[in-house]
């Protein structure tokens, strides 16, 4: 199964349209406001933090620069081809390897993991706006992936965010500026309800080592000035028996 052609076009669509400039994208907010959150909840429940790192679903590879000063190995992968060359051409000194992927395209992902290993693997955002019936093949990659050593930090809208968006979509103003290309392209975000998000994961095969509630710190501004955050929230998964006895 590979995803449809609507949906590859629509962010494909997205991303080529999307500026260079850092910040211009809503969700593609500093690393300090992403990553390095991330990373300190993350660090302390990784195996082998020596494993390859892949950044599934990297965007520009805003995330993925600053993983690759702290990790040997990061990968960036994403489904659309315009991202990519963003990602790459804001990677001047090669510090990541950025590549095409299909999450949904298992037999490419087994490739993906026969020529790495086994991976932690770091995924923002890409569950909640993947199309439902999707969703479970994107967390079977992110099984795949990890191998038998492997961790992964899952960082996704909550199901709230949907009512925050709607009422900025609502305002006098309609959608903020760096809003509208996320509607105008036709993506959908917001649409995994919080008790199916690991349940996805269990039914994958996998252990959820741990969970919380973080916002997505935006790039855009409220009528009052001040930063716009969305409920979310993220879980650590293992492979199956690796959570403590």
């Amino acid at each position: 199964m590979t995803v449809t052609s609507r949906y590859l076009g629509a962010w494909e669509g997205f991303w080529r349209d999307a500026p260079e400039e850092p910040g211009s994208v809503i969700w593609d907010a500093e690393p300090a406001l992403g990553a390095e959150r991330h990373l300190t909840l993350f660090r302390p429940h990784l195996a082998d933090p020596a494993l390859p790192v892949i950044d599934l679903g990297c965007g520009n590879g805003t995330q993925t620069r600053f993983l690759a000063e702290r990790f040997p190995v990061v990968l960036g992968v994403d489904l659309s081809t315009a991202a990519l060359d963003l990602a790459r051409r804001g990677d001047p000194a090669g510090r990541a390897e950025f590549t095409r992927l299909d999450a949904t395209d298992t037999e490419a992902v087994r490739e993906l993991h026969h020529r790495l290993g086994d991976a932690n693997v770091y995924v923002r955002g890409v569950i909640h706006q993947s199309e439902p019936a999707d969703r479970p093949g994107v967390v079977e990659a992110i099984r795949i992936l990890l191998g038998a050593r492997g961790r992964a930090f899952v960082f996704e809208l909550a199901e709230a965010a949907k009512g925050v968006l709607a009422e900025l979509v609502r305002g006098p103003a309609g959608p903020p500026p760096k809003l509208r290309p996320v509607f105008s392209h036709g993506l959908a975000p917001a649409g995994v309800a919080d008790t199916a998000f690991p349940e996805l994961f269990h039914a994958a095969g996998l252990d959820v080592l741990a969970t919380g509630e973080l916002p997505l710190a935006t790039t855009e501004s409220g009528p009052d000035g001040a930063r716009i955050e969305l409920p979310a929230h993220w879980l650590v998964a293992g492979p199956r028996g690796s959570a403590p006895s």
